[in-house]
């Protein structure tokens, strides 16, 4: 569901039991460390500085303790109200910081009214929280990526390694684990390449055919980011790892010295290795090979 969806949904049916006149999300972004209004309604103008001012709040310190909205005006907010506020005609103000059910922050609630809350409003706040965190939970926004085949359980990644869930696709437990995978989406991030297809060997020795492809993520697309999907798989052909390893140099554009330096083996090794190839992938020619290997993300992807 769209953050913008979820939270006009959410804030409709508080409206049943509660005077809302207007309401801003506030996500917290744990790339940057900080908070971005994300969707708001009511409100004629959302001030682009006004989350991290009120962050700076001993009253936002507060709530960050007791996990509990807070009243406004009340004592150590009234300078905030004043300009933030009381210049739209609302009376009463009440910002509640948002957990999910695991207890993970994702930002805050401000609500608005012209006249004083009820009393039950800030409990009702507060039960409603773990539902509404989600509005304002960046790791879980992915622009879905076009391309993707079924069956791949996938993660997402950001420039700053901060991983994301992807919509719809079970969560790779082998990439989340993997401590080099933020470092390899990034690279892939800032190298030119729209996909990348290959053979991914996890730690526990199990092969995977693996797929990167670019996309948004962050509230609504905005950050630069990628997918990387995988599903389980046997070696394709009846490779083996070491010609998997041969054939991946060899679509590098290595030579066959080259490929014997660089996997420490004898040239006449490799080319032992390279005749087995060619027969189980039916070419002729190095060319051919190498064509045939990248179309089919036959390589070995390094990570």
């Amino acid at each position: 569901m769209a953050a913008g969806a979820g939270a006009h949904g959410a804030m409709t049916a508080l409206r049943e039991v509660v005077p809302v006149d207007a309401y801003e999300f506030v996500a917290f972004d744990p790339a940057t460390g900080r908070h971005q209004s994300v969707v708001s309604d009511g409100h004629r103008r959302v001030d682009g500085d006004a989350a991290e001012e009120y962050t700076g709040l001993e009253a936002y310190r507060t709530a960050m303790a007791t996990r509990r909205p807070v009243v406004m005006p009340e004592p150590g907010t009234e300078l905030y109200f004043r300009r933030h506020l009381a210049p739209y005609g609302w009376r009463a103000g009440l910002t509640a910081p948002l957990f999910l059910a695991e207890g993970r922050y994702t930002g805050l609630l401000h609500l608005a009214a012209r006249d004083a809350f009820p009393a039950l409003t800030g409990r009702l706040v507060t039960a409603v929280s773990p539902m509404l965190a989600h509005v304002t939970d960046l790791t879980r926004c992915v622009i879905d990526p076009v391309g993707l085949p079924p069956g791949f359980r996938a993660v997402a990644f950001d420039r700053a390694g901060i991983l994301r869930e992807v919509p719809g696709r079970p969560v790779s437990e082998a990439l989340r684990d993997d401590p080099a995978m933020p470092a390899y989406a990034r690279a892939f991030i800032d190298s030119r390449e729209l996909g990348r297809h290959g053979l991914w060997l996890d730690r526990s020795g199990q092969w995977h055919e693996t797929r990167l492809l670019r996309a948004g993520v962050g509230y609504q697309g905005s950050l630069q980011g990628a997918v990387v999907a995988e599903r389980p798989c046997s070696l394709p052909y009846d490779l083996t790892g070491r010609e998997v390893d041969v054939l991946t140099r060899v679509a590098a554009g290595d030579s066959n010295p080259q490929i014997a330096a660089a996997l420490v083996l004898s040239v006449r090794t490799v080319t032992t290795h390279l005749e087995h190839i060619f027969a189980k992938l039916a070419c002729d020619s190095r060319t051919r090979l190498t064509t045939k290997a990248l179309a089919e993300g036959l390589c070995r992807l390094d990570v």
